[in-house]
């Protein structure tokens, strides 16, 4: 079975490999359409094709027009063109194309009319809601880009619930969990750049958006401060957020030496080596689907706090310590006993490494997700 896998901005880099390699090793013919490789991407597509077929000029104009408004602009200027005017005659010869993101619903709309009909379309939906709260013209439209896919793949109960609510039909919703992803290992040159904690360290990583319920965690941090609880609060990953106010509280009420940050796109390898400095991570999500985040931790037997948003509330419990969404002071509460006690956070550390060795692997998933292709394949 030939299958082309899209996600034209690589928004799930990690998931996308995993999957597809899953895929090739079973048996597909697998190819990922997707932008050029930055830097900071750490996948190494094996056992099955990469075709960088999106975004090819405006990536290479992004080192004269910057990271801003002009290379966002020259981002959907080219795929507006590739949505109304570009080829699609190899999705067309595929016998699935399955689409991971639609970057740009919008024009999204554009291709999926041009394609529909020509080959059975699968989707695997993310989130319910496109990008949470920080959707904007991004997510405009996408609840009536889902009508035109022939399957949906959902993670778990709660986003099933939700499209249902939403009046998708349940015969297209098919629930496909997926496993703990593997990041790309740190080198001794990462390890050696992050300083060692000099007190528990808490670490909240990934890009930063309002949905993520940093403010919650800078909250709950300054009253566990002022209550006299010394800790380390680690911020790594690039911000799609104003967090200069929440810094400035920070350092205004005299903790700054306790609040560590690196703001920028960090490589896998990088992160892989935030964590492992880490003692306690933290998702304090206001909601949330399925978090690609938590999914990549959860084999390095670190102790977690989660709000209990999206697929966080089905977990059994003791994986982690999961306080009701918004709450500041729940999530205070939660991080105290893990800050005050090493033994405590070996014991949730161990409890989180075995839920993610019983979620099984990503062969389990590729089989899944080949059963929902021949749902919808054409004879």
């Amino acid at each position: 079975m030939k299958i082309l896998m899209l996600d034209p901005s690589l928004f799930t880099g990690r998931y996308d490999d995993s999957l597809c390699a899953a895929l090739a090793d079973v048996g597909m013919d697998v190819t990922l359409l997707a932008r050029p490789m930055r830097d900071t991407d750490a996948i190494a597509p094996e056992r099955y094709r990469y075709d960088p077929r999106f975004f090819r000029w405006s990536e290479r104009a992004a080192r004269a027009l910057g990271k801003g408004l002009p290379f966002r602009l020259a981002k959907a200027a080219e795929y507006a063109a590739f949505s109304a005017f570009g080829s699609l005659a190899s999705l067309a010869r595929a016998d699935i194309v399955h689409v991971q993101w639609l970057p740009l619903a919008p024009v999204d709309r554009l291709w999926l009319a041009r394609l529909g009909g020509r080959v059975p379309l699968v989707h695997t939906v993310h989130n319910a809601e496109a990008y949470h709260d920080d959707a904007g013209l991004q997510g405009r439209g996408y609840r009536a880009l889902l009508d035109r896919f022939d399957a949906l793949i959902v993670h778990g109960d709660s986003t099933r619930s939700t499209l249902l609510a939403q009046g998708v039909d349940a015969s297209r919703l098919h629930i496909v969990p997926p496993p703990p992803m593997q990041m790309a290992s740190a080198t001794a040159d990462d390890l050696r750049a992050i300083a060692d904690p000099i007190a528990p360290r808490l670490l909240l990583f990934g890009t930063m958006r309002t949905y993520k319920g940093l403010d919650l965690l800078i909250a709950a941090a300054l009253d566990l401060w002022r209550g006299g609880h010394r800790f380390e609060l680690m911020l790594a990953g690039k911000p799609f957020m104003d967090i200069d106010p929440l810094i400035d509280s920070v350092r205004a009420a005299g903790f700054g030496d306790w609040l560590k940050t690196e703001f920028d796109f960090l490589r896998e390898q990088r992160l892989d080596a935030h964590i492992r400095k880490a003692d306690i991570l933290v998702f304090p999500y206001r909601q949330i689907d399925s978090s690609g985040a938590f999914l990549s931790a959860l084999h390095y037997g670190k102790a977690m706090v989660t709000s209990d948003a999206g697929t966080f509330a089905s977990m059994p419990d003791g994986v982690a310590s999961r306080v009701a969404a918004g709450n500041v002071g729940a999530l205070g509460q939660a991080l105290l006993p893990l800050i005050e006690s090493a033994a405590i956070r070996q014991a949730a550390g161990a409890r989180a490494m075995a839920y993610g060795v019983a979620q099984g692997g990503w062969k389990d998933t590729a089989l899944q997700t080949i059963n929902v292709y021949r749902a919808v394949a054409r004879p």
